[in-house]
């Protein structure tokens, strides 16, 4: 079996090679899981934000891989399979694994998602409050339509913290993006997907009864099924 993996998003600055020499600075510092280490360097050039992950021996297993995979490059496969289900996600740009005396190595770089704001510090700035419950709304049910074509497409997030949920609402129209698709993974069908995802959703929400209406409105909007509750 081939050992490499490799894709490359052809940038026309700067050059890839620059935001991989960079040295960054820590916005995730390295740390143990999966039996290795991974971390999240932010890197600015030239007036652009990238983000570079590294890993080395962080891997997760399955039946196609039993003796362990770098988790990069499931979270590069998400993301491919994300953009192709119109899920707004950071534009992966590289993403590479390779073996080194027996130990997994791996790195992703993708683009910053300029405009957005997660979830966690829209609340934590109380910006709710200040846009009116109506704009609130609409940006909860801007999200349960995201997440819904994500699951339609039979892939479940997995890891559905608010700060995963990135959000830009300085147009008429709000734009909702998902991060962090590491523990993502594709389901047999819609409905387990969407099952795993609502429950977290519910579980780290802390939104009112009127709030949870509101993205189940716009989950429904796209999934069509009722989610008065997590199925």
């Amino acid at each position: 079996m081939n050992n490499n993996y490799s894709t490359d998003v052809v940038l026309s600055q700067p050059p890839l090679a620059d935001i991989l020499n960079a040295p960054g600075v820590w916005v995730e510092a390295p740390n143990i899981r999966r039996g290795g280490e991974s971390g999240v360097l932010k890197v600015e050039l030239d007036g652009l934000t990238f983000y570079r992950k590294q890993q080395v021996g962080h891997v997760y297993r399955s039946l196609v891989h039993p003796f362990g995979y770098p988790t990069v490059a499931r979270e590069a496969k998400a993301l491919r399979a994300a953009a192709s289900l119109g899920v707004a996600t950071p534009t992966l740009l590289h993403a590479h694994v390779h073996k080194h005396d027996g130990v997994w190595h791996a790195v992703m770089v993708t683009a910053a998602l300029d405009g957005y704001t997660s979830l966690e510090d829209f609340y934590a700035q109380r910006l709710d409050q200040s846009l009116g419950q109506r704009r609130h709304h609409e940006i909860l049910e801007a999200y349960g339509r995201v997440l819904a074509n994500l699951n339609l497409g039979r892939w479940q997030h997995g890891c559905l913290y608010l700060k995963h949920v990135f959000v830009d609402f300085s147009q008429p129209v709000v734009k909702v993006a998902l991060l962090d698709l590491e523990k993502a993974r594709k389901r047999f069908t819609a409905k387990q997907a969407s099952r795993h995802d609502l429950r977290q959703v519910k579980r780290r929400s802390g939104w009112s009864g009127e709030d949870w209406e509101a993205f189940c409105r716009g989950y429904r909007c796209s999934f069509g099924a009722d989610v008065g509750q997590p199925l």
